[in-house]
């Protein structure tokens, strides 16, 4: 059989592929024997949205019963959040997942979360993947009745534990009575169901239970959101609209004209009202493919920053030990002081809803302010679905002759901390990197405008020759 490696976020494989009954058992096994290590005793289980998302839960609950090791599980599909949270309230040693984030719906994937609500840090996942079984799990695993019967399955509502813990956390009254007419997009993910009770009276689009995603996969980005774009647009009332990724850990925002509102303005506009309104300090961490805007604010604040590789676990494992005002990366995930260390999709909106709430002002403005502190930007990534042999020779050129010049643009600096970022000059660069967790060559940039940025990206499509 084949070795199972977790990627940036978990493992993730295309079902009845890779992603089958019997390998979730193993990476279940896996686990089991960690958590047997470090005398675990109960772990929470949840799903999202995807296809067979139940019985690949209630797989891994029988897997860890025949170890003895309690499941405490959701009877619905939960948001990965939803499981973090329920970790940390609960007192378990480890929270799981059964997702695949934003990947395309052929997907589904394995999350591990750690007792703080976090990603598991790294090392201890190499620890659980080192513990994997090479071949088939062959133990006779007990029916799910008798589990329940022996109280090693249990059922807990995580996502009424959420959103009693977001009642507790925002001013929910002030958000209602501002006026503000809320739109959102689940994307068909699992956020749909609280987005529903907290808002009875948004604007919903994709907010039904479809596995297929229509087949278009559930990250929230401006291509993949064009319907919901065009519906503001032609509602023409609606303040601000937020879209949340199949699992609703990531998220992605509208201005009441319907353009997009991508992380890195998000990330800024999260450090201004944290700290000029909300008068909360610490370090601001920030993964290497985001806005050096954020250094910038962060710079003007007097706040700390530090960079880190892509992936959100490298910020969960910094903000589990230290006290951070702000975090996040490029493809959504963010998160704030005062949660869990974990992104969270429906928390970041609920934090822009009452900024605006709060200030009374549109989502515009507050852009316009932070533009008045860093200056205008924008940022832009291609995906590359080319040929493994195209990636290796990309990476390799990047590795052992990097560029001198980008189009008519000459690379001034090349930084290396996750990738190949090429510093442009006047707030403008590329960065070149593969995916972490899909065949994809990925392509970041940013400059003063969005024409600007396209030129870039285009630029450095025919640099690399593909």
């Amino acid at each position: 059989m084949d070795t199972i490696k977790f990627g940036t976020d978990g493992w993730r494989a295309i079902i009845a592929q890779d992603y089958t009954v019997e390998n979730v058992k193993r990476v279940a096994e896996g686990t089991a024997r960690w958590l047997l290590q470090r005398g675990g005793k109960q772990a929470v289980i949840g799903y999202d949205c995807r296809f067979a998302g139940q019985l690949f839960a209630e797989t891994t609950a029988r897997v860890l019963g025949a170890h003895g090791i309690k499941s405490v599980m959701a009877r619905n599909f939960v948001s990965t959040p939803m499981v973090s949270l329920g970790t940390v309230k609960l007192g378990a040693d480890v929270g799981i997942v059964i997702t695949a984030s934003h990947n395309p719906p052929s997907y589904n994937g394995f999350k591990l979360k750690s007792s703080l609500g976090g990603p598991m840090i790294p090392a201890e996942v190499a620890e659980v993947e080192a513990l994997i079984p090479d071949g088939p799990v062959t133990t006779a695993l007990p029916e799910l009745s008798a589990l329940e019967s022996s109280g090693l399955v249990v059922y807990s509502d995580l996502e009424q534990m959420y959103l009693d813990h977001v009642a507790a956390n925002f001013d929910l009254d002030a958000i209602r009575q501002s006026g503000i007419r809320i739109a959102y997009d689940a994307m068909y993910g699992a956020g749909q169901n609280a987005m529903r009770r907290l808002f009875p009276d948004a604007v919903l689009l994709h907010c039904d239970y479809n596995p297929s995603f229509k087949g278009q996969a559930p990250e929230p980005i401006h291509r993949n959101l064009l319907e919901f774009s065009e519906l503001i647009r032609q509602e023409g009332n609606i303040g601000l609209g937020i879209a949340n990724d199949g699992d609703a850990d990531r998220i992605g925002l509208y201005d009441a004209a319907g353009n997009f509102v991508d992380s890195h303005h998000i990330l800024l506009l999260l450090l201004l009202y944290m700290h000029k309104y909300k008068k909360q300090s610490g370090k601001v961490v920030v993964t290497f493919s985001v806005t050096d805007k954020m250094k910038k604010l962060a710079g003007l604040f007097g706040l700390p920053v530090e960079v880190t590789a892509i992936g959100f676990k490298y910020i969960a494992e910094i903000m589990a030990h230290e006290d951070v005002i702000t975090g996040g990366e490029e493809s959504g995930g963010l998160a704030v002081k005062g949660h869990i260390p974990e992104r969270d999709g429906i928390w970041i909106g609920l934090m822009i809803l009452e900024f605006m709430a709060k200030t009374g002002k549109s989502l515009e403005a507050l852009i316009q302010e932070v533009y008045d502190l860093v200056g205008a930007f924008a940022c832009d990534r291609d995906d590359l679905h080319i040929l493994e042999s195209q990636k290796q020779a990309v990476i390799k050129a990047c590795k052992e002759a990097p560029y001198k010049t980008i189009g008519n643009y000459k690379v001034e600096s090349l930084e290396t901390i996750d990738g190949y970022k090429f510093n442009l000059g006047n707030d403008t660069w590329v960065m070149i990197r593969p995916s972490g967790t899909e065949p994809v060559l990925r392509v970041y940039a940013q400059a003063p405008t969005l024409a600007e940025t396209r030129v870039v990206l285009d630029a450095a499509r025919v640099a690399m020759g593909v």
